[in-house]
């Protein structure tokens, strides 16, 4: 099936690894001309090696106020336009409500909501200009609270309001906003949670990925390519009757309407 995203402009944040690397190599294989941002210089070179076609590759730390504009600058000043806005960058700490600081809050809230909010910002004229879209990479723990991602929940519900909210602003100005709430996806992130259950519970690492999976009652972990590949969906024109559309990718772990 043909997308028609071909020769297209698109910028993914966090590209460097797990989910942010599965979409740009699925935009690429669309054709997409892809602005790749991340805060590790190595990983984005091997993979816009990895990947060819027209790839700028924009080294930032998204937690710093001028970088969102400077993602956009640059993207303009080599393509001359942008299509498809991808926000994915963002990792916040898990623990214990009463253990986490005030710097573990801000840090949460700097990348992942305040580095998103300023790149849709500054995008938002050429996505006019381009009719382009906004995809949010957000998360299930936006919806469904637990009491160890006190941070992440909270962040992740205040960009899915961001979405409704900017989705509501693009009617008039020809903009689609949209999001995707991934679940538990299979990235070196999730390794690292898996290796922690079971120096926890004393198993071995796939007692541990087991019990994970029983306990949130779904049948496996997803994986980025499916993630990725809703993304190419919700930004190709056989998804141009989405706007403000929440899309679970999650394997049934969300079931509260």
């Amino acid at each position: 099936m043909d997308l028609q995203l071909a020769n297209k402009v698109a910028i993914v944040t966090g590209a460097s690894r797990g989910i942010g690397r599965a979409i740009a190599q699925e935009l690429a294989k669309e054709r997409m001309r892809l602005v790749l941002v991340a805060r590790s210089a190595d990983l984005l070179e091997e993979l816009a090696a990895s990947i060819g076609g027209e790839c700028l590759v924009h080294v930032a730390d998204l937690r710093n106020t001028d970088a969102a504009s400077q993602v956009i600058a640059a993207t303009i000043k080599r393509f001359g336009s942008i299509d498809l806005l991808v926000n994915n960058a963002g990792a916040t700490k898990r623990g214990d409500f009463l253990e986490l600081s005030d710097a573990d809050w801000s840090d949460g809230f700097a990348l992942k909501f305040f580095g998103a909010m300023r790149l849709c910002r500054s995008a938002w004229p050429h996505l006019i200009a381009s009719h382009g879209s906004i995809i949010n990479i957000i998360g299930i723990g936006g919806r469904t609270a637990s009491a160890d991602f006190a941070i992440g929940g909270s962040v992740n519900s205040a960009l899915l309001n961001l979405t409704k909210a900017l989705a509501n602003r693009g009617l008039t100005d020809g903009v689609r906003v949209n999001a995707i709430n991934p679940g538990t996806i299979a990235t070196d992130r999730l390794q690292r949670r898996i290796q922690a259950v079971a120096a926890e519970q004393g198993l071995d690492y796939d007692a541990a990925t087991k019990a994970m999976v029983q306990k949130q009652g779904i049948t496996r972990f997803g994986t980025p390519v499916e993630i990725a590949q809703a993304v190419a969906f919700l930004a190709s024109s056989a998804a141009s009757y989405c706007q403000g559309a929440i899309l679970d990718v999650d394997g049934g772990e969300t079931r509260t309407l």
